[in-house]
């Protein structure tokens, strides 16, 4: 026999010491440490999202309706005009001469009405050459009411206040019927239509409010609230189409922009912890509640009744209470019954780094009092 082989008894003897050892090492080992979160009654909704692309609450396109040069631009790329101001002007030089024959027949016609009008009181001429008389002057005021509509059709105005955008015209253009002249639209308030399931058809109201993001501005939020309800269900998407209002008051959103909008219904008060308390089965939906007893701290796996999910809660329909601790964090290391050390307990939004920094800045404060 080779002296240095150990033999058969010499390696169980060594066995047995290994597991007697850790054994030891177990038993000395640290309770698994967790982080927890409380279960609270909060304010909560469902949330429908959907998308939607901007519209400005007033917009048209400015045409002309007539075939003229254009003389002057009264504005600029992006200038903001009130309504009534002056935009385009065009060639009115024709009509201004007629408009002043048109005034000089008018001024004649009166006169002659009013060397009339004593006569025919007298008797001293028929009355019905005084009409004819007041007839001509109603004829030139129509005339000059239509030379002037043609002028006006030639001076291009503001029909509300808002930006315009950009021009493609310049002074020398022939315009003519259709001629896009300008873009004007009123963006200190905005609109948005989307569509919404039919499910939630009972739950929209007017006045309800919304919340939109875009990717031009994914730091800021809009609110918002709904305007209108469509009268029809689409047969084929089975969804209404609701039409928001969006308040623009720095001109930040542009019409054309897509935005993402969130939709809260059925507002109520509801038991929630956070969702990565969840450990899922094929069947069930389990958490770790924390429990305290005989001075030691032990998990115990519960069933709920899980509900809707939104912003990283969860709302819990039955199996557990308020002020019940579940595990958040190393729920894979523990199985029901284990003892653990809570180290930590989510109160609001933090983070897992928050988290364990608080706990070693607490960990150092105590260290330092003793």
């Amino acid at each position: 026999m080779n002296p240095i082989q150990p033999t058969i008894q010499q390696t169980i003897t060594i066995f047995t010491l290994l597991m007697m050892t850790c054994f030891a090492v177990a038993q000395n080992t640290p309770n698994t440490t967790v982080i927890t979160a409380t279960a609270a009654k909060q304010e909560f909704f469902d949330v429908v999202e959907a998308l939607g692309t901007l519209k400005a609450n007033n917009s048209v396109t400015i045409t002309s309706t007539v075939t003229e040069l254009v003389t002057e631009i009264h504005l600029t790329d992006g200038q903001r005009v009130n309504k009534g101001d002056l935009l385009v002007s065009m060639d009115i030089s024709d009509e201004l001469a007629l408009l002043q024959e048109e005034q000089a027949r008018l001024g004649e016609s009166q006169r002659l009405v009013k060397r009339l009008k004593p006569l025919a009181a007298q008797n001293a001429m028929s009355k019905s050459a005084l009409d004819t008389q007041n007839s001509i002057v109603s004829v030139a005021e129509a005339r000059i009411r239509g030379i002037q509509s043609q002028i006006d059709k030639r001076l291009i105005k503001a029909p509300f206040d808002g930006v315009v955008g950009l021009l493609d015209i310049s002074v020398g253009t022939l315009a003519q019927p259709g001629f896009e002249l300008a873009t004007l639209d009123d963006d200190t308030t905005m609109k948005m239509d989307f569509s919404v399931p039919e499910r939630h058809l009972s739950y929209l109201t007017k006045g309800l409010k919304i919340e939109a993001q875009t990717q031009a501005f994914p730091d800021q939020k809009f609110s918002g609230e709904i305007a209108s309800i469509n009268s029809r269900i689409n047969p084929v998407t089975r969804s209404v189409v609701v039409r928001a209002i969006i308040q623009n008051p720095n001109q930040l959103l542009k019409p054309g922009i897509l935005m993402r909008i969130q939709l809260a219904t059925q507002p109520r008060t509801s038991l929630l912890i956070p969702e990565e308390a969840i450990t899922a089965t094929t069947t069930e939906q389990r958490v770790f509640k924390v429990v305290h007893e005989n001075q030691s701290t032990k998990v115990a796996e519960t069933q709920v009744t899980i509900g809707t999910r939104y912003g990283g809660k969860l709302e819990i329909l039955s199996g557990l209470d308020i002020g019940d601790q579940v595990v958040i964090h190393g729920t894979l290391k523990i199985k029901d019954g284990d003892q653990v050390e809570v180290i930590a307990d989510k109160a609001n939004n933090e983070s897992l780094v928050e988290l364990l920094a608080k706990k070693s800045t607490t960990t150092t404060a105590t260290k330092q009092e003793i």
